[in-house]
């Protein structure tokens, strides 16, 4: 391994957590200094973590920084990931790459022009999860894929988030905050989307903050809650998508692969690690499987850690910003397919990254 990646964080809110107690365990990425709009609460994680904490101006131009990981909400996605580009900053941030395919085709354009890589969440894929579920499929244990089915339900995040209102605006909502998971998923599993259809819709259901201090504070619902789509992808496989936050309580199985010999059981692709099952026309039961592939003991910042990884030996990086604007394409899609009432043909299309080998643990880079 060579030098680490010197990363500055933009954004210390909820999901930041999670990424810094994963820096202890990713050697090739090196922890320099946060910023938040809130600067009190950025000089309480930088006293946290033994780091600086800077403005977002001052991080973004400072010149110890390799890379920004970009952890602001959605709609400052493109603005920041612009300024690190052109600071000469490699780019890793939070699911959706931006609000619209419009606004991330510029990200990528500058990322090429200046020789950088963008990356964005879900890394979660990159897990022993996805990547046995992958590699079940790639090795034929279930015959020819033909479909797959994912439901993802729940009441609303306002349940027990503290600040929930951003997951009912714009680059919110159920598709938007949750649909990364299994649309990257999917793609990794069967490939590129051609086309989809679906509909969407929302309750007229009252929304308020449950918990914390903003409790009883109503949340406006600009976005739709409750999506279904068909997904078409380009090597035949039929794939059915619902995710709402309308659905109090569900037993629909959460995500399952279909192929002419068996069935796959997914495993949850917000989490890293869990288990894989599968049934075969042999034995229809369901079997769990023991891990075969992806990054051990991985937590958020892997896919990060890839990047910096594949900076190093010039490889792809398999968190991409291609692949997140191949997604974001086909949950822009799905709007659209949904509101007009349409089949709507994607424009961009991407390679099925490299799977992630069995065993490799990121620290021991």
């Amino acid at each position: 391994m060579g030098s680490p990646l010197n990363v500055g964080v933009v954004g210390v809110g909820n999901i930041s957590r999670q990424y810094f107690e994963q820096f202890p365990h990713l050697p090739n990425l090196a922890l320099t200094a946060v910023a938040d709009l809130d600067l009190d609460r950025a000089s309480v994680v930088a006293a946290e973590q033994g780091v600086d904490a800077l403005t977002v101006d001052a991080l973004i131009d400072d010149p110890r920084i390799d890379a920004v990981l970009n952890l602001t909400i959605p709609a400052a996605h493109t603005e920041i990931a612009l300024r690190a580009l052109d600071a000469g900053k490699h780019v890793y941030g939070e699911k959706p790459l931006a609000l619209a395919t419009a606004d991330a085709l510029p990200v990528l354009q500058r990322a090429a022009e200046k020789g950088l890589r963008v990356g964005s969440a879900p890394d979660t894929v990159l897990g022993t999860g996805i990547q046995t579920a992958r590699a079940l499929l790639d090795d034929g244990r279930i015959g020819r894929p033909v479909g797959a089915a994912v439901s993802w339900t729940a009441p609303g995040h306002e349940l027990w988030h503290p600040a929930p209102a951003f997951y009912y605006q714009p680059g919110g909502g159920p598709l938007f905050d949750m649909g990364p998971y299994y649309l990257t998923s999917l793609v990794h599993f069967f490939g590129p989307v051609v086309r989809v259809s679906g509909a969407v819709g929302r309750s007229e259901r009252e929304r308020t903050v449950a918990t914390g201090p903003l409790a009883g504070t109503p949340i406006p619902v600009d976005v739709d809650t409750h999506v279904t789509a068909i997904l078409e992808h380009a090597n035949g496989v039929i794939s059915t998508v619902t995710v709402s936050f309308e659905v109090w309580e569900s037993r629909a199985p959460l995500f399952e692969v279909f192929g002419t010999t068996g069935s796959i059981a997914v495993p949850d692709p917000n989490a890293f690690s869990e288990i894989a099952s599968i049934a075969t026309a042999d034995d229809r039961t369901w079997r769990e499987v023991p891990a075969s592939a992806g990054y051990a003991d991985a937590g958020r910042g892997v896919g990060l850690a890839d990047l910096a990884r594949a900076v190093e030996t010039g490889r792809p990086h398999r968190a991409s910003g291609e692949l997140a604007f191949h997604v974001l394409e086909i949950m822009e899609s799905i709007i659209a397919a949904g509101r007009a009432h349409e089949v709507v043909t994607l424009t961009s299309t991407v390679e099925r990254p490299e799977p992630v080998p069995f065993g490799v643990r990121p620290e021991s880079w």
